[in-house]
């Protein structure tokens, strides 16, 4: 269960591009726990210096400020490197509608730059953030890798060609990439702030102040919420992955359905809050349901998540509660 017992091999390297923040920083830090050394790139468009702060002073820690835009700086990067985990990206949907350019620069150019800059430096293993948001328009339940709908934002659309990159690189160049189609992740140091936060630290952060959240839509919509150690475990699982996962995408979520309006009321009652909450449109590029089958990343990473919604948002709501 779980990724504390995994065995790299003796002095491995390893690079985070990504790595201030959410997710990129939980893997800096279990990566530290066991013993490795880690490279944190990261531009600080979106990723936090306050995430990283703790890790500064470890000898294992190396911080490489910079873009993933500029190829110089993956090559950079990637020197000395054999394990690659590449969480740099832009996120949200509705963001991605208003700004369609720079996601083709960060999400796609800039994945495509780190893809060269692994294969270049001979790095064993590739493995990268994709997105459940690739499955847009195909209705059925539970989400299964083999099949996708019509991709309905940009955002979506960076990671779906991603997941074609990763394809063609190891098809073509050897270089053996694993992509994670995350489901709604959530856990400590998720950020809270600004309009384009994540719903439960956006949902958390206006309970602790005493203010009805906006729910956009019914709340009737259904998500498969993944507490972020079970996002840890895929990644190294996955970076320890045999040929047979080389080229693949893989659905990494707990495999829970839970409606938004659930959610809110399960955070209440955490929080020992009674507050309406206030209702808005729809979201432009929302997907209405999303659970995932997990079956192909038990099968071939050994993924078995230990943290199901109910006992990760009881350790979220205690992280916010001490760092809010």
């Amino acid at each position: 269960m779980g990724y504390k017992d995994l065995k790299f091999p003796e002095n491995s390297r390893f690079l985070v591009t990504g790595g201030a923040g959410f997710i990129g920083s939980n893997l800096c830090e279990a990566i530290l726990n066991m013993g490795f050394f880690v490279r944190c790139l990261d531009d600080f468009s979106t990723g936090k210096r306050e995430n990283i702060a703790a890790f500064l002073e470890n000898p294992n820690f190396e911080l490489l400020e910079g873009d993933i835009r500029d190829l110089d700086t993956c090559m950079k990067a990637c020197e000395g490197i054999d394990y690659v985990s590449h969480q740099a990206a832009w996120g949200s949907v509705p963001r991605s509608i208003e700004m369609p350019l720079l996601y083709e620069e960060i999400n796609i150019r800039g994945t495509l730059n780190m893809m060269e800059a692994a294969r270049q430096n001979g790095v064993k293993k590739f493995v990268y953030a994709s997105s459940s948001s690739v499955y847009g328009d195909e209705p059925n339940l539970p989400k299964t890798e083999e099949r996708v709908g019509k991709v309905l934002s940009p955002y979506a659309l960076t990671k779906k060609t991603n997941e074609e990159y990763g394809r063609l690189y190891t098809k073509l160049y050897g270089l053996e990439t694993v992509g994670f189609r995350y489901f709604n992740v959530f856990g400590r140091r998720q950020d809270p702030h600004g309009y384009y936060a994540a719903v439960i630290p956006k949902f958390v952060k206006a309970l602790l102040n005493d203010e009805a959240p906006t729910i956009n839509g019914d709340g009737k919509q259904s998500r498969d919420f993944t507490y972020i150690e079970n996002v840890v475990e895929a990644n190294l699982k996955g970076m320890l992955s045999g040929p047979e996962a080389a080229g693949e995408a893989f659905n990494v979520a707990y495999g829970g359905q839970e409606y938004l309006i659930d959610l809110y009321h399960k955070l209440c009652e955490l929080l020992g809050k009674n507050i309406e909450p206030n209702y808005g449109p729809d979201r432009a590029g929302d997907i209405k349901h999303s659970n995932a089958d997990i079956t192909k990343a038990r099968t071939l990473l050994g993924y078995d998540p230990d943290y199901d919604f109910n006992r990760g948002i009881e350790l979220a709501v205690d992280w916010y509660r001490e760092n809010l």
